[in-house]
């Protein structure tokens, strides 16, 4: 499968740029940037082809990675799934409902396959415990923390304008509903949602199975307090997330073996445009609800 990336920023550069070329199945083809200096400079590092036209780049490829600011990667997924190629997403999906439900439409229109990289739901460890946990019957309640340090210690994305816009609830979010909703179902309502300190949010889920889940993302917390952490607590008793010894690379390059498989079979992977366009369903829900905040 031959295949673009769109984007040249850290994360294109650290994680999409170097899981394509690894990459034993795919032909990297070439990189498309908003910069075309930063553009060149990926492609001169794979020794691929640069592209000036992004539509140039569609038409040279079965498929697109996309590393881009959500609400700039919704509008080229579109344009891409109408050039009938694959789509490689990243989290979240898009900023609005509108904008991502016009991706699933898209995709659905071209029968092209997507996948939205959700790192956690792609790293081995992890991937196995969620799996594990969504055949085990009666969570009675889960308690997730995503706590990053960007904006108060040393991150590829301290100077991320649409991070410093959205912060914790649309950065880390993503990750936090991706593991929790195979578990315990769909989320029913954002029963409450408040702001902590800075850009961190806390938020209390009722989901299908009857369950619920509290959740704590931020952006800001001190460095030493930075981490993930989801437990669960139900009839088998009391489980944690597995660490990962992993990085993003290896993880980006099972969300591609996960593309080419809904490519070559047609069957649709759960972390598909679909459920990204949940998840920001849900987090527009939650932002909603904080935004009655006035605390």
């Amino acid at each position: 499968m031959r295949i673009g990336l769109l984007g040249t920023g850290p994360w294109a550069r650290a994680a999409y740029a170097p899981a394509l070329a690894g990459h034993g199945s795919l032909d990297f083809a070439g990189v498309w940037g908003r910069r075309p200096e930063a553009a060149a400079e990926v492609a001169k590092e794979y020794g691929v082809r640069v592209y000036d036209d992004v539509d140039a780049l569609f038409a040279d490829v079965d498929a697109v990675a996309v590393a881009l600011p959500p609400a700039v990667q919704a509008e080229l997924a579109v344009r891409a799934a109408d050039a009938g190629r694959h789509l490689l997403l990243d989290k979240p999906l898009a900023i609005g409902v509108a904008e991502g439900r016009a991706v699933v439409e898209a995709a659905e229109r071209a029968r092209v396959a997507s996948v939205v990289f959700f790192t956690t739901r792609f790293q081995q460890e992890p991937e196995a415990w969620i799996g594990e946990q969504a055949s085990t019957a009666g969570w009675f309640t889960a308690r997730a923390q995503w706590l990053g340090s960007v904006f108060t210690g040393d991150s590829l994305f301290a100077e991320s304008p649409w991070r410093r816009e959205k912060g914790a609830l649309w950065d880390v979010g993503p990750h936090a509903l991706s593991v929790l909703l195979p578990v315990l179902g769909d989320v029913r309502r954002v029963a409450a949602a408040v702001h902590g300190p800075a850009d961190t949010v806390h938020l209390v889920l009722e989901h299908a199975t009857g369950a619920s889940s509290t959740v704590t993302l931020s952006l800001t917390a001190p460095p030493a307090a930075a981490g993930a952490d989801v437990e669960l607590r139900g009839e088998a008793g009391v489980t944690l997330l597995p660490r990962s010894a992993e990085g993003a690379v290896p993880a980006l390059a099972r969300a591609a073996d996960a593309l080419l498989t809904a490519a070559h079979t047609g069957r649709a992977h759960p972390c598909d445009a679909a459920f990204g366009l949940r998840v920001t369903e849900i987090l527009t829900e939650a932002e909603t609800v904080l935004g009655k905040d006035v605390g």
